[in-house]
């Protein structure tokens, strides 16, 4: 049986030693491999299309074209795109407005080499990590955009799949679910399905944004 291929990660990133850091990083794992690092998003279709990878890791904070505006022209062409966010700055509204323009999840540039293998990983399977203060920041500003909204919609969801839904906003990877509630990689996929047929959504991302929106979580 053939091993699976590696994980191919692509890193948009202005500053030369950190992309440089992030490439060894990356090639140093047995299940990635970096197919390219660029300083700007001059030419991201290009490169994007040219390396074809499975995750994008992207800093936030770049010259001409920023991260945010990145993930909006990326989620237009690829709309399964799975898009890491990087940034030095736990700057709310900028953190806001890259998950809700699609990114996958958020993490901060002072995080250990280990969490930002996992999270690489963990965008990769489907999940939507994020650096605990800036999850802790992003479920704050839902919240106080849902004071005085009346309850939640109810999208008719199980009491599993609510659990479910709960984690992944929590950004639980597949894997990860599947361990916390004791049952099957399969049967997590069958729930997800579920929660995106009865959300009327498409991804793990516009799932995440909508339970939030709605108060569903």
């Amino acid at each position: 049986m053939s091993a699976p291929s590696p994980i191919r990660v692509l890193t948009f990133d202005d500053n030369k030693d950190l992309r440089e850091m992030l490439r060894l990083l990356v090639d140093a794992q047995p299940d990635m491999v970096c197919v390219a690092v660029h300083p700007d998003l001059g030419q991201m279709m290009r490169d994007i299309d040219s390396a074809k990878p499975d995750v994008i890791v992207m800093d936030i904070q770049m010259p001409g074209m920023n991260g945010i505006e990145g993930v909006k022209a990326i989620r237009a062409r690829w709309p399964d795109a799975r898009i890491l966010m990087q940034t030095v700055f736990e700057d709310d509204a900028k953190v806001f407005d890259a998950i809700c323009a699609g990114a996958s999840g958020y993490i901060l540039k002072t995080a250990g080499m280990d969490e930002v293998v996992q999270a690489i990983r963990d965008v990769f399977q489907g999940g939507a990590p994020m650096t605990p203060s800036i999850a802790a920041k992003v479920l704050a500003t839902f919240r106080k955009m849902e004071m005085g909204r009346s309850a939640a919609k109810d999208y008719r969801l199980s009491e599993r799949e609510q659990e479910v839904l709960s984690l992944l906003v929590q950004g639980r990877s597949y894997k990860m679910i599947a361990a916390e509630l004791a049952i099957s990689f399969h049967t997590v996929n069958s729930h997800i399905r579920n929660i995106y047929d009865k959300l009327h959504v498409g991804n793990c991302t516009e799932a995440v944004s909508k339970a939030l929106k709605d108060g569903l979580v």
